[in-house]
């Protein structure tokens, strides 16, 4: 066994290899140590990465994805299974994160009664400089708040997070309970296992080559995880509920609109975002238990069968609200949605994918 595994996961940053390596060689001088790099790049890096290991200074692996599953998460969790060491460094590979911290990260560790160690931005004599502008800035510690807010208990000792730098001993952590996606592997882990924590601080560099992966999609993907963890499942079904709702409600006004009776509409309505909104739980909410539940066929027969039964009861109190407390039928129409949401779900957790 190797005692230190540096995991890298590495997207289009070539220019900064060569110095990260001879960086981390001398962090991890007079340690069994090794570099794995995770790379996702088109540039040509990984070719960069195995011409550069065949003189390193220390051994250095290289696993080149093409299918980019998971994105930098993704990358880390795959670098953390096939890692040869326990302990494992995770830090990025465009030296905004130094690997003179590396030494700080390992002196922590060895004093014991610890899982991970995190490298802080806002530790006590931590910097977070190298952020792009004021914005990016003013949007980390927005994010950071937030999600200590969300998970008081977990997150009550670490003051960072969001960062992609840390030390952890991978053999306390359940790597296939892991579901990783965009960049927050850190919070993932945490949110996902009780571990005792320490933190170091650290000056987060400025960026000297290429350009910052944070973009609206990496964003959305963050929402998405934050939701997740702190609200299971039932967050992404609300959300897609909450969209289907949305078309719902839109589709019965455009129908209403042009003359359709309001419960011709409503059964529309109904039919077209059942098919919808099983489309996209499929996908985003219940697709890790596909594998073992029922055929693909045979969870939309019993989705589709169940959405219907409860629109047969609710179109008629749908009816009842508009001919009898003359409330609007769209606004009719949301409220009896809003009652039905936790029958949906609970039938769709335990035995549509039962």
């Amino acid at each position: 066994m190797t005692d230190l595994t540096v995991v890298v996961p590495t997207r289009n940053e070539a220019p900064s290899i060569p110095s990260l390596i001879t960086r981390i060689a001398r962090a991890v001088d007079g340690i069994d140590a090794e570099i794995l790099f995770v790379d996702d790049s088109d540039d040509g890096t990984d070719g960069l990465i195995r011409t550069l290991a065949e003189d390193a200074p220390l051994p250095i692996r290289l696993i080149h994805r093409t299918d980019g599953v998971g994105g930098l998460s993704g990358a880390v969790v795959e670098g953390l299974t096939a890692a040869h060491a326990d302990l494992c460094v995770v830090m990025d590979g465009d030296l905004q994160h130094p690997p003179e911290t590396i030494a700080d990260l390992l002196r922590a560790h060895r004093r014991g009664d610890v899982d991970v160690v995190v490298a802080s931005r806002y530790a006590q004599g931590g910097q977070a400089d190298g952020l792009a502008d004021v914005v990016r800035s003013a949007v980390s510690r927005v994010t950071t708040a937030l999600t200590r807010a969300m998970f008081p208990l977990r997150l009550r000792e670490c003051t960072d997070p969001m960062t992609g730098f840390f030390l952890i001993d991978r053999t306390r952590v359940d790597l296939a309970a892991l579901r990783p996606r965009g960049f927050k592997i850190l919070l993932e882990i945490l949110a996902r296992n009780p571990l005792r924590l320490r933190e170091v601080p650290f000056d987060f560099a400025e960026r000297h080559e290429g350009s910052s992966k944070a973009s609206v999609r990496q964003g959305l993907h963050f929402v998405t995880q934050l939701a997740t963890l702190r609200f299971g499942k039932m967050s992404g079904f609300a959300l897609i509920g909450a969209f289907g709702a949305v078309a719902n409600l839109a589709i019965m006004a455009g129908l209403t609109h042009i003359g359709v009776s309001y419960v011709w509409a409503a059964i529309a309505a109904a039919e077209a975002t059942i098919i919808g909104n099983f489309v996209l739980q499929e996908r985003f909410v219940f697709r890790d238990m596909t594998g073992s539940a029922s055929g693909g066929w045979l969870r939309f027969a019993k989705s589709f069968t169940f959405n219907n039964a409860e629109a047969l009861i609710r179109i008629p109190v749908l009816a009842l609200l508009v001919e009898t407390w003359h409330i609007s039928s769209v606004l009719a129409a949301a409220i009896t949605l809003a009652v039905a949401f936790v029958a949906r779900f609970a039938f769709h957790s335990l035995v549509v994918y039962a």
